[in-house]
């Protein structure tokens, strides 16, 4: 149901669909499990209002079923049938190894994890077509409606759906069962930085469903996708339009909103396709166009309705910015990452994306719209997304508050050293990342906000360098690509990206590459009843108090603002925050404490977009 129109029928429905579930449980009974450290969000986390937010930013639709919150759950034996007895509750979207999820248990390679939920469908549904999705499940997922099986999906950071029209029972209860098996790193899946034993960098795993599920109707004929590329330079964005089983007389029509001001319209005509899809493009002016940028994030809105024979079938809206990202030289030929056809200096944290509460999940979208309101508090027009995915809404905030992004892939598989040739994977392990970086790209395609993807971070998992790069490029020739980040560089993509801690550093400037200092500083500070331990926590360097981290910062700051002149042209701080053991964050891991001055630190930040010397800023 439509979040904003009819927000309090939505709740009951979910309310009641959870009751009828679960029987002899009781919603009233449940709770969090308790973590060492809890976030102040944690406190606003329940059953009832676990991630009510539209999922899907950027292809809304009014009618939706948000099929969050409370789940049964069973961990079983791989090899072991269905469960008939379960285990207790579980709170989705929350990975069952965090708090917020109220069972804070490991799932390990020789077991599976089991969910089970009812719910009803709204009678305003009937007979159209249903669709099931999933934002994200690490790893390996079958999906079951009523006992019959619906489909599977490999991938813990890309979306999934299934149409469960014809496994619908005509009334009543419906039943949806998910079974997730995840190796974590004990096999070569891409993980990023999950691991069965944490230790050191390397944090816990993040099993099962992270992301909203939820439920949507549409008809035969619906839009399956929108790829939007904005062309700044000719003032017009190019659509593709991904349409499911058109008929004759299908009609396309879209409308470009400035703000609540139609300032476009077009449409297009398409022809049969009774089994499969058709793609439309649509060329789509933008007079006067309003670039996007961190300073100024300006989103266009769009409407898409699909009509046939004068009624409309379906309606989905979107959003995008106008903005060009490129290589470029500056007035002394040294090469620069440009926005909007000028240079800007690059300059943000190394965002993990943990919550010492949720995991990979925030408590709530009001905390993961803080992470990044603090980093623009703080100065910095970048953040660095380390070996994870985030949920799209991360990505809506990114693009509304106006933040670059640079995207890691995550890794998987074997390491290599600074000096090693890329390692060979196995022809599965090999398709397994090539299938998931495709998905990845596909999904955060429209999101202005990003503007740089990066294959490899220090040899994590490295192989095939060259060809990964062209086939990166091949799927997005319109963002640039860090082939590798730090270590082993193999003269490819579009910058030379080291890593030197403290640092700063800068690598010998190139003709067609940029320079980067892909991660630096480390600086470290544990502040006391804000920690997961009270001893044994580490950082790069460690200093004793806020001042004194402070006083460092804007030290290492200051060795930093010469090398842009020389033509560092972007720069990745570690981190934006702690994360379990390791306190190297400008933010305690709860997030309830920055740890250095933000004062300070906004105006040495700032000072890094005007540095002295002509160095074509």
């Amino acid at each position: 149901m439509h979040t904003r129109n009819i927000r309090i029928p939505a709740q009951l429905i979910l309310l009641v669909a959870t009751l009828i579930c679960f029987g002899q449980f009781s919603v009233n009974a449940w709770r969090a499990a308790r973590a060492p450290l809890m976030t102040r969000w944690a406190r606003e986390v329940s059953p009832s209002n676990a991630w009510p937010e539209y999922p899907r930013p950027q292809l809304v639709r009014d009618e939706w079923l948000n099929l969050n919150g409370l789940w049964n759950y069973a961990i079983v034996s791989k090899s072991a049938p269905r469960p008939t007895n379960w285990d207790g509750q579980i709170l989705v979207p929350f990975p069952v190894e965090s708090a917020l999820s109220g069972v804070m248990k490991p799932l390990t390679p020789a077991n599976r994890l089991w969910y089970q939920r009812s719910f009803e469908l709204p009678s305003a549904w009937k007979g159209r077509r249903v669709r099931l999705n999933f934002g994200a499940v690490d790893w390996e997922t079958e999906v079951y409606v009523n006992g019959r099986r619906v489909g599977s999906h490999r991938g813990g950071y890309d979306a999934f759906s299934f149409d469960i029209t014809d496994e619908l029972k005509p009334a009543g209860n419906q039943e949806v069962t998910v079974v997730v098996f995840d190796p974590t790193d004990s096999s070569t899946q891409p993980h990023g930085k999950q691991v069965l034993h944490p230790q050191h960098i390397y944090y816990t795993a993040s099993s099962g469903i992270w992301q909203t599920v939820w439920l949507e109707p549409v008809a035969r004929t619906h839009i399956e996708s929108v790829r939007i590329v904005p062309d700044l330079d000719n003032e017009f964005a190019r659509l593709a339009v991904t349409l499911s089983k058109p008929t004759q007389g299908t009609v396309v029509q879209v409308a470009l909103l400035d703000g609540e001001k139609t300032v476009g319209r077009q449409e297009v005509h398409v022809g049969n396709a009774t089994s499969g899809e058709i793609v439309k493009d649509i060329n789509l002016p933008v007079p006067q166009a309003k670039p996007w940028s961190p300073d100024h994030p300006f989103l266009y809105h769009l409407k898409f309705t699909v009509t046939q024979g004068g009624r409309v079938v379906d309606e989905v809206r979107s959003y995008f910015g106008m903005r060009k990202i490129s290589l470029g030289k500056d007035r002394r030929s040294v090469v620069r990452l440009f926005l909007n056809n000028r240079p800007l200096f690059e300059f943000g944290p190394l965002d993990q994306g943990f919550w010492p509460d949720g995991l990979y999940t925030a408590p709530t979208d009001e905390a993961l719209r803080y992470d990044i309101e603090v980093m623009k508090r703080l100065g910095f027009n970048l953040a660095r997304k380390h070996v994870k995915v985030e949920p799209a809404r991360w990505y809506y905030w990114c693009d509304k508050l106006g933040l670059l992004v640079w995207q890691d892939m995550p890794s998987g598989d074997r390491h290599i050293g600074r000096h090693d040739p890329d390692i060979q994977r196995t022809p599965e392990s090999a398709k397994e990342y090539v299938t998931e970086l495709h998905a990845i790209i596909q999904e955060l395609y429209d999101h202005p906000s990003i503007v740089m993807w990066i294959p490899f971070n220090e040899g994590w998992g490295q192989f095939d360098t060259a060809r990964i790069v062209n086939l990166v490029k091949q799927w997005d020739p319109t963002r640039l690509v860090d082939a590798a980040s730090g270590w082993a560089d193999r003269g490819v993509g579009d910058m030379h990206d080291i890593h030197k801690y403290p640092g700063p550093a800068i690598a010998a400037l190139e003709t067609h590459r940029a320079v980067v200092l892909g991660e630096f500083g480390g600086l470290g500070l544990p502040i006391r009843d804000h920690t997961l331990q009270e001893e044994k926590n580490w950082g790069y360097r460690s200093y004793k108090n806020p001042e004194e981290l402070t006083t460092a910062y804007s030290n290492l700051l200051d060795k930093l603002y010469p090398l842009i002149n020389q033509g560092l042209a972007a720069a990745v701080y570690t981190q934006l925050t702690d994360v379990e053991t390791e306190v190297n964050g400008l933010m305690t891991y709860d997030r309830a404490v920055i740890k250095m001055d933000p004062t300070t630190v906004s105006v040495a930040n700032k000072k890094v977009f005007t540095p002295a010397g002509d160095n074509g800023h």
